[in-house]
């Protein structure tokens, strides 16, 4: 199994069109080493040659340009098979109306997520308009077939943030998934947003890669920079640093390739130079950058 980091920045890339923090400044004059970055979203195949994509960020068609294997072939026959998605945020899935030129989009999420975007956002309906648009119920702690001899289950992940759309009260409204190569058995997991990681530490057992939510350093990050009123966790993200912070939690675990991506554009591990990054890298962690590719 591949799995092809096509964006590994949080909403918003990096650097974000309205902000001017140390790590944007930086990736604009060059004056520390660092790279741009589009928002998140990887792609998984068993061949090389059909693609499911997690998350369609609004940066989708930069993304499969600079992807030469999800280019499209023989006319408009495209290695894109369908989107699975981990939650309803406009960052994971506005990008799905970028598809429209397709003859047909296929999606993969939980009913929560699939109301939201019908009734919330509007951008199924929308899309509908367009093209025909197939939708896969994804069902948590169920095991799925996608083709070619890959396999998911997703997983709840339990979130107190505040839905813009609908009650937020609904199980399935944030999800991980667990991906597994049929051929080989191995498996990787893919968990954009962590708010908590005990209550999915179990869905992690004997999995060989694991990309997982870097959005934050520190809690009050945003605060500190004068950006946001909110905490990493009050948006629905674990930060690394700090009590109870992930990196804590994850450099024990015995998974051979453990990956930090969905990285808000405040978070000094962007830069490469910083005391941050080698800390990370010191306790077996990795950065996500665009265009990276892990065999499992």
């Amino acid at each position: 199994m591949w799995i092809r980091v096509l964006g590994s920045a949080a909403g918003g890339g990096f650097p974000q069109w309205n902000c001017d923090c140390p790590g944007c400044r930086a990736v604009r004059d060059g004056s520390r080493p660092c790279r741009p970055r589009t928002q998140s979203s990887v792609a998984v195949s068993t061949d090389r040659h059909r693609w499911f994509v997690l998350n369609a960020s609004p940066d989708i068609r930069t993304q499969i340009e600079s992807s030469p294997a999800l280019r499209p072939r023989d006319g408009r026959r495209t290695p894109l098979q369908a989107v699975l998605l981990t939650d309803a945020e406009l960052d994971h899935t506005l990008g799905l109306l970028l598809l429209r030129e397709g003859r047909g989009v296929d999606v993969y999420s939980t009913e929560a997520v699939r109301a939201t975007l019908a009734d919330g956002t509007s951008i199924l309906r929308t899309l509908e308009a367009y093209c025909p648009v197939r939708w896969h119920p994804v069902v948590p702690d169920a095991d799925a077939s996608l083709a070619d001899g890959l396999s998911f289950r997703a997983f709840d992940v339990p979130t107190s943030k505040r839905a813009r759309f609908g009650s937020g009260a609904e199980k399935g409204r944030v999800v991980g998934y667990r991906l597994t190569d049929e051929r080989t058995g191995r498996s990787a997991v893919y968990l954009p947003g962590m708010q908590a990681f005990l209550p999915v530490r179990d869905q992690l057992e004997d999995c060989s890669c694991l990309l997982v939510d870097g959005t934050c350093w520190r809690d009050d990050e945003l605060i500190e920079l004068g950006l946001a009123r909110k905490t990493a966790r009050d948006m629905g993200h674990l930060p690394i640093d700090g009590p109870g912070g992930s990196l804590a939690q994850l450099a024990p675990l015995p998974i051979p390739r453990k990956i930090y991506i969905h990285i808000n554009n405040t978070n000094p591990i962007l830069l490469d130079d910083s005391r941050e990054r080698r800390t990370v890298e010191e306790h077996g962690m990795e950065v996500a950058v665009d265009g990276m590719e892990v065999q499992v």
